[in-house]
């Protein structure tokens, strides 16, 4: 799904996810078609528990002139 997201165009993306193994899945992809990593940000919304929610900001690699 992010493959098709960053295949519109858009100048930023914010990915908001609870499975830090499918952001970190997600993030190395988007890396791989010219986005970086630009933001990332945990909020404990269950305390006392295991689970945390992550928001991440992509936007494309100016480094490399993509998208």
């Amino acid at each position: 799904m992010l493959r098709a997201i960053v295949a519109t165009g858009p100048r930023a993306v914010g990915y908001v996810s609870c499975d830090p193994a499918t952001l970190a899945r997600d993030v190395a992809a988007a890396e791989a078609s010219g986005w970086q990593l630009t933001a990332l940000r945990a909020f404990d919304a269950f305390p006392m528990t295991a689970h945390v929610e992550c928001l991440a900001t992509l936007r494309p690699d100016s480094r490399t002139g993509s998208p």
